[in-house]
């Protein structure tokens, strides 16, 4: 089973903070993104490992957009 992970706000994906197959746990942070001066960490919900990674630094994210799919 997989899990997509979305960013919970619109903004900059100002840093990645895992790489594809690392392992996680639930809380670990994936990315942070900066939105009105501000560093949002998105956080993994599930444990598991980064099968995909699906933003890059410096990428604009939508609200809702899938930035990570654990397995």
């Amino acid at each position: 089973m997989t899990t997509l992970i979305e960013s919970p706000i619109a903004g900059l994906v100002a840093a990645v903070e895992t790489t594809q197959g690392a392992p996680v746990a639930r809380g670990d942070t994936l990315i942070i993104v900066e939105s009105m001066k501000m560093e949002i960490p998105v956080e993994s919900e599930v444990q598991g490992q980064v099968l995909r990674l699906l933003v890059a630094v410096g990428e604009q994210v939508a609200e809702g957009q899938a930035i990570a799919e654990i397995g």
